[in-house]
């Protein structure tokens, strides 16, 4: 569909073209199918399943691109323009205005924009069509085609995504180096036990990683890409993906003047932001977690969960969002999941099975849990809610929680 086919007037219009849009539209044509609803994003491709870019299109040759379609349009009836961004949101006449020109009138509004990847934004030679992230269909259609067995891909950044790309880069025989200013990678989730095993395992696969590398620049003059550190020596590469993670799309939300708390879209149990009409879901929000309080949340979980509330509620429902998020990856042989805070900040109290191959992980402040990795734990993570409640009400604390989870 395009700018010239929208019509003046929809019931629902949601901003972003993500899971929390997808379930947002699900939902509302659940409760009520003959609803007009739009979806505006700025990507080129409608929703799909975007944990997948960094996951399966890499690992299993037998999944495309049309695999992780989650063919959102066709399913629900919402009108669908993809490549458009919307410039304002008006709460006082109910209006949206896109960047073709159009003002658009919805009776509930939903911002679910997500997040952005974080640039090195002074980089020389940044960008350079060899410097890419991983965030989007079209990020990825980019990288992979410019990979193949033996490219030299440096990754930026040892976290969330840096990890997950090595792998994914890896898996199709590309020579990965992953750069990170950080002693361990993943050092700030995980404790020593799991790094020193991931540190292993990536080596035997063959992926190296750099420590103490904080990047200062990339220099794209030459045939090869040169990243030079603040301090030390320079490392060279065909490609880079830098993996520095994202930043929140707040941007519409604090124009049309909506209440944004520490960088997050406030929102209520309902997801209502501070306008009535207007919800939000996904990663820019900042909600009230059952469990740990004002939070906000960037994994899929959290974007499909609230995005359905938010949905629910738009077309007439009066649901809460009571809910802690889970989140989860697969490093090469290992995965875990996991739920609440992951920070080395934190006290740990590790549970480990007999041959040390699979744990359950406690992360205590005053001796309550406040999070839990399940380090190659299956079907564990409602016990773990379970175990953070009874720890937040004094049932299970410190020593306590050692075999309260089964390993493994």
């Amino acid at each position: 569909m395009t700018h010239s086919e929208l019509q003046a007037t929809y019931d629902h219009i949601i901003v972003g073209g993500g899971v929390a849009a997808d379930k947002a539209a699900r939902a509302i044509h659940g409760r009520t199918p003959d609803a007009a609803v739009l979806i505006l994003t700025r990507d080129p491709e409608g929703p799909v399943s975007r944990p997948d870019l960094t996951k399966t299109l890499w690992l299993d040759e037998s999944t495309g691109l049309e695999d992780i379609d989650l063919g959102t349009a066709g399913d629900t009836g919402a009108q669908l323009v993809t490549g458009v961004t919307v410039t304002a949101v008006d709460p006082s006449t109910h209006t949206v205005t896109t960047d073709g020109g159009n003002t658009v009138t919805y009776g509930t509004l939903l911002l679910a924009t997500g997040a952005s990847a974080r640039t090195l934004e002074d980089a020389k030679g940044g960008d350079d069509s060899r410097v890419t992230c991983i965030r989007s269909v079209s990020d990825y259609r980019d990288l992979r085609s410019k990979v193949s067995e033996e490219t030299r891909v440096a990754v930026v950044g040892g976290g969330y995504i840096g990890s997950e790309i090595a792998v994914a880069l890896n898996a199709i025989g590309a020579t990965v180096d992953v750069y990170t200013p950080d002693d361990r990678l993943l050092g700030h989730m995980f404790p020593a036990s799991v790094t020193d095993h991931l540190e292993e395992v990536y080596a035997d696969k063959g992926v190296t990683v750099h420590h103490g590398f904080l990047l200062d620049h990339l220099d794209a003059s030459g045939e090869t890409l040169k990243l030079v550190p603040e301090h030390g020596s320079a490392a060279s590469a065909d490609l880079v993906v830098i993996g520095f993670g994202a930043v929140l799309e707040t941007g519409l939300a604090q124009d049309a003047g909506l209440t944004v708390e520490d960088g997050a879209v406030a929102v209520d149990a309902s997801l209502r932001t501070s306008d009535p009409d207007i919800f939000a879901a996904g990663d820019i929000i900042g909600f009230t977690d059952p469990l740990l309080g004002r939070r906000h949340v960037e994994h899929v979980d959290n974007a499909e969960q609230s995005g359905e509330i938010a949905g629910k509620n738009m077309a007439g429902d009066t649901a809460t969002y009571d809910y802690t998020p889970l989140f989860f990856s697969d490093i090469f042989d290992d995965g875990y999941e996991a739920v609440g805070t992951l920070s080395t900040d934190l006290d740990t109290l590790e549970d480990w099975n007999d041959d040390h191959t699979a744990a359950v992980i406690y992360y205590l402040d005053g001796g309550i849990a406040r999070g839990v990795l399940l380090w190659n734990t299956w079907d564990s993570v409602p016990k773990a809610r379970e175990v953070m409640t009874a720890s937040a009400a004094g049932m299970l604390t410190g020593e306590d929680l050692r075999g309260a989870i089964a390993v493994g």
